[in-house]
């Protein structure tokens, strides 16, 4: 370990934190992802249409928890084993688990917004051909960086790789703020007014069968710290920011997803399934 430098503004404690603190958040949400995927797939009962996308948001996220648990590794490590190449995928399969976990909870509010307002019925076709869409965009726009549009590179700890916000030249500003308007914007749009109308429904009948500000603020904590930097570097230098404040929210979008949709997962499958929570 003692034959690589330490990256700028680390030291050796603190690559053992942030490895830690990735290796819970990453083994925590692993689990509890699996527990999604292991029940849609062994439980007949929760294999319908509507469940098919909360096991697609339990598969994009549980990618995630490995990008992050590969990240802990590395951290271990204190150096980056795997190359620039190895960073360059690190970073694609990162940002397809994230576009895609972020779709797919938009998915989820159009369908409940379907369940119980319009009380239309989903078909499996409708849901395998919206969740293949969603799968092929989010390779899409996650392999753009790494066809010029943006670049992906290392951390401040160098031990994970994500999309360079650090250069700020044009081709970053256009790729984040289109990102930002079709894989933030959008969906959230979509989430508050399907999720406004159920609202509005369940006060109509005097029901509420569950807490429909939960969704948005959820994503919005996960996500919501990781973009502001990105939209910050926009504009500023981010390299001013602290190298240990960059790695928290980076941190913070790691170990929140999975463990933050996780109770949004197991809730929804249970109540398509006729149970109550």
């Amino acid at each position: 370990m003692a034959a690589y430098t330490l990256p700028e503004g680390f030291t050796e404690f603190d690559m053992f934190t942030f490895g830690s603190a990735l290796l819970v958040g990453g083994m925590l949400g692993f689990f509890l992802n699996a527990i999604s995927i292991v029940s849609f797939l062994t439980v007949k009962e929760m294999r319908n249409p509507s469940n098919f996308f909360v096991f697609n948001l339990a598969v994009a996220d549980i990618c995630l928890n490995v990008n992050g648990l590969t990240a802990a590794y590395s951290s271990y490590l204190r150096y980056w084993p795997f190359g620039q190449d190895g960073c360059a995928f690190h970073g694609f399969q990162g940002m397809i688990a994230v576009l895609a976990s972020i779709s797919f909870m938009a998915a989820i509010a159009w369908d409940r917004y379907h369940q119980y307002c319009t009380r239309q019925k989903l078909f499996w076709s409708t849901t395998l051909t919206m969740s293949g869409i969603i799968w092929i965009l989010s390779i899409f726009w996650a392999a753009v960086p790494l066809m010029g549009w943006g670049v992906y590179d290392f951390e401040p700890m160098r031990t994970c790789c994500t999309l360079d916000y650090t250069r700020g030249d044009r081709d970053y500003v256009t790729f984040m703020l289109t990102l930002v308007l079709v894989y933030l914007m959008f969906p959230a749009v979509t989430m508050l007014s399907c999720y406004d109308s159920i609202y509005k429904h369940f006060k109509k009948i005097h029901h509420h069968r569950f807490n429909t500000s939960l969704p948005l603020r959820v994503m919005l904590m996960c996500w919501g710290p990781y973009v502001l930097m990105c939209i910050y570097a926009c504009f500023e230098d981010v390299t001013v920011v602290s190298p240990k404040l960059r790695m928290v929210r980076t941190y913070v979008s790691f170990s929140l997803t999975g463990r933050g949709t996780m109770q949004l997962k197991l809730k929804k499958m249970w109540k398509s399934n006729g149970q109550n929570y």
